[in-house]
């Protein structure tokens, strides 16, 4: 081989090098293992109770995330609903309080999976429209779920959580979602992200009450509900 040769390939693989390092450089992934996400919520669709809308329009979702364990808790003027889950040992709990009612559920991975069973199976296509989200790119997708319903999501591949497992539903989607749709009962509701926290979360946030709450277990709710 030439010295000509030699310095041809040299310089060819200086060039190769720096535009992988500068695709590097324009898109870094940043993985979230702890902190908190805020979504805010907003009814889609008129309703035929709409003083029941007018209610859940500024509400927030908030989600705590550590290692393995999630906190989900959801305040409306009606009350909060919480939902604690440790991936670890896939069991958890879900605390509601609705006036002077305080429930506590106990869920183990049985209950888990039979609670988000409309999620089995659920599959995610990707769609050209995309847009931006407290700061971070997002690009559509439809959810199809079994029983045929779907809804639509817009992630980003920018941010992920290190804890793969806090929803059921977004388990498989390759990416953290910012804005989707969900339904409250009979409302319809898009959930978008106001704010991501990357503080530490204390680790009494994925404490479980001891005392306060009526305790039931996963099935005997079925029950109260009729369910």
């Amino acid at each position: 081989m030439t010295r000509n040769n030699s310095h041809h390939i040299i310089n060819c693989c200086v060039i190769i090098a720096g535009l992988l390092l500068a695709s590097l450089e324009g898109w870094c992934q940043k993985i979230l293992s702890e902190g908190k996400i805020t979504y805010e919520l907003l009814v889609q669709t008129g309703s035929k109770e709409p003083q029941l809308a007018d209610m859940f329009d500024g509400v927030t979702s908030v989600l705590y995330l550590k290692g393995s364990q999630s906190r989900m808790e959801m305040t409306t003027p009606l009350g909060t609903t919480t939902t604690l889950f440790d991936t670890r040992n896939n069991s958890g709990v879900v605390l509601k309080e609705y006036g002077n009612q305080k429930l506590l559920i106990h869920m183990n991975a049985e209950d888990w999976s039979d609670l988000n069973k409309k999620y089995e199976g659920i599959v995610f296509v990707p769609q050209k429209e995309t847009k931006k989200i407290a700061g971070y790119n997002c690009q559509k997708a439809t959810a199809k779920l079994k029983d045929g319903s779907s809804f639509s999501v817009f992630y980003t591949q920018e941010l992920v959580t290190e804890n793969k497992e806090y929803d059921y539903q977004f388990k498989t989607l390759p990416g953290l979602p910012l804005e989707y749709e969900s339904s409250v009962g009979n409302l319809k509701v898009k959930y978008t992200v106001s704010q991501i926290s990357f503080d530490p979360v204390p680790m009494q946030k994925f404490s479980i009450p001891s005392s306060g709450y009526r305790e039931l277990s996963y099935q005997e709710s079925k029950q109260l509900k009729g369910g």
